[in-house]
């Protein structure tokens, strides 16, 4: 009697999981969804600038034009401005991460006038799910030519990624 049913679960088991396809996140992805993220990278953090009408939120080196990601945006307007460098032939997106929340935009393509490579830019709302992961957790990863690379905030400046996003509103 034992076996007819197990065998009835078993079929049951396996018809069900030929029905549900389901593609696993690379193990980056997963890793760092349930886990603490990224470490900071020394010398690397998210520099917050504002002014009276607009807002700039930047990865990269203080005080130089090593930029590896830019968020501009307009007071209360809810809408981002993403900037970023690609090389030469390089697919014209940017394609971020945050906790397991992916998206990627359609850039605009031209060529940089600061290193030999494209400059990318594309927009996006505030409101998208990988924005709002990365306001609560303090970091964003950036996709390039199937590499990834994680953007995380040094102790004491993750409140700069807060108020970027209060003033995009």
């Amino acid at each position: 009697m034992r076996a007819p049913a197990l065998l009835a679960l078993s079929g049951l088991a396996l018809s069900a999981a030929a029905c549900a396809k389901v593609e696993a996140p690379p193990p980056a992805l997963l890793t760092d969804a349930v886990g603490a993220g990224p470490a900071p990278v020394e010398g690397y953090d998210w520099f917050f600038h504002t002014d009276d009408a607009s807002a700039r939120l930047a990865y990269g080196l203080a005080e130089s034009d090593d930029l590896k990601l830019g968020l501009d945006c307009q007071r209360g307007a809810g809408r981002l401005e993403l900037s970023a460098i690609a090389d030469k032939g390089a697919k014209p997106e940017i394609y971020v991460e945050s906790g397991g929340d992916t998206e990627r935009f359609p850039a605009r393509a031209e060529p940089s006038q600061l290193h030999d490579g494209l400059f990318l830019s594309a927009e996006a709302s505030a409101a998208e799910p990988v924005f709002q992961r990365f306001r609560r957790i303090g970091w964003l990863a950036q996709w390039r030519d199937g590499a990834r690379e994680a953007y995380a905030a040094q102790p004491g400046s993750a409140a700069n990624i807060e108020r970027f996003f209060a003033f995009c509103g």
